[in-house]
């Protein structure tokens, strides 16, 4: 991916700064987009505005969702790590005239999600959106208590903790929609429906990567490969407990060895059958800990059939070197995009015109998930809980379901994203297995 100009950032940042000082922007279509791809539609009518009135039957047994609450404007929030206190700390200029590497991802999906709200006001939705910065001096603990935040209909954010658990509380409270983008977990959030994770859990992950390793192969040996950590026993544990519950009459049991450096290729073999598929699981998410098992495991790929799966952080491992080559690795993702859909192709012209430059999958996910969301809410008012499994993908395809923590429970404790392919590392491109 190639780095945006820093002139660009600069503009950007500093459009960025007009709009969080005054703590509130009402976003008005502009001209320099061209027009939205040949698939995008223009939006269902929205009835009268305020039109309320309560369903039979309140989804998920939350009466909130019962609401069917639409508006002439939709007041949305929007978070993104931009560190702008930070890059600006003593003045207008950037040092050496391009951004710092931790402001990037923040940076490029708001961008992504700039041009998705550009796009769909141009589309007639009327949308006023307030720009946060995540990492600014402003806390959202003072926006709380500011009263900033009470009139939003739908918060989006890329946020991380604290911030998760604050906004998350907040929207609670005030019974508002809040999806979280990026952070892959529930920051110990246990009881709040209104909540979204869109990055899935590392649970989800094992969960979708134990399915694929029993359903895949007719044959298999399947072993799973962990350091003597507490995380990693607790992700050990989540493949163990995704076994217990899979109702499949093929499956084979998990063969678990904890290794360390001293551990040696010899050994390793002591674990391989040569008459059927190894389906080897790493829960190694760091790149040094993963590409040391990885040689390991390349001395016997030559001796015993390998198909080995790694975690999400894989996706980024870049696989060169000659001990690797001809390994089968496969990780997963809740995220895939193959960038030949119209949307994607929309995004991509937009970037190189207006930039010059591609955009990031960052910049992708932004627009995305941005997209996404707020077709969601023009559509289907401000509750649109009860719908968000039946709106068509915009670029990925997503599969929200509730999540009940605690037995017994009959409201989620929050939604999550369920769905996860799986994917090849290749040589020059990546490629999805499933779905």
């Amino acid at each position: 991916m190639s780095h945006l100009v820093s002139i660009k950032h600069l503009l950007a940042v500093l459009a960025f700064s007009v709009l969080i000082s005054a703590c509130s922007s009402s976003r008005k279509s502009v001209s320099r987009i061209d027009g939205p791809p040949p698939a995008l539609s223009k939006p269902t009518p929205a009835k009268k505005p305020e039109d309320k009135k309560e369903a039979a039957k309140a989804p998920f047994n939350v009466p909130a969702f019962g609401k069917e609450v639409k508006k002439a404007t939709y007041n949305i929030a929007f978070f993104a790590p931009l560190y702008l206190d930070s890059v600006f700390a003593t003045s207008n200029d950037i040092p050496g005239r391009t951004m710092p590497k931790y402001v990037l991802p923040g940076l490029e999906f708001y961008e992504g999600a700039q041009l998705a709200l550009d796009t769909l006001q141009q589309q007639g939705y009327n949308l006023k959106v307030t720009v946060y910065d995540s990492k600014g001096k402003q806390s959202i603990a003072s926006l709380i208590r500011n009263k900033s935040l009470e009139e939003t209909d739908l918060i989006l954010g890329a946020v991380n903790n604290p911030e998760l658990k604050e906004l998350s509380d907040f929207a609670k409270n005030k019974e508002i929609n809040f999806v979280s983008a990026t952070f892959p977990n529930d920051g110990g959030i246990n009881d709040n429906p209104f909540l979204y994770i869109t990055n899935s859990t590392l649970k989800t992950h094992c969960e979708a990567l134990q399915n694929y390793a029993q359903n895949a192969f007719t044959t298999k040996n399947i072993v799973l490969f962990r350091r003597n950590t507490a995380f990693e026993s607790r992700l050990a544990a989540d493949f163990k407990a995704s076994y217990d519950k899979m109702d499949n009459n093929k499956k084979v049991k998990i063969r678990e060895v904890i290794w360390n450096e001293a551990t040696t290729p010899e050994d390793i073999s002591k674990y391989l059958l040569t008459d059927r598929t190894n389906v080897i699981i790493v829960t190694a998410l760091d790149e040094a800990g993963a590409k040391s098992l990885l040689r390991k495991l390349s001395v016997s790929a030559t001796t015993y059939p390998l198909q080995i799966f790694g975690m999400p952080t894989w996706d980024v491992f870049k696989l060169k070197d000659p001990e690797f080559k001809g390994l089968q690795v496969y990780y997963s993702s809740p995220y895939f995009n193959d960038k030949t859909d119209a949307y994607s192709r929309y995004v991509n012209d937009y970037f190189r015109k207006t930039y010059k430059a591609r955009p990031s999958d960052m910049a992708f996910k932004g627009f995305d998930l941005t997209y996404y969301f707020v077709k969601l809410l023009h559509n289907n008012g401000v509750y649109f809980n009860g719908m968000v499994s039946e709106s068509p993908k915009v670029i990925t395809n997503y599969n929200f379901q509730p999540v009940y923590l605690k037995e017994g429970d009959n409201t989620p404790s929050y939604f999550e994203n369920k769905n996860i392919f799986i994917i090849q590392k290749g040589d020059s491109t990546d490629i999805k297995m499933n779905r």
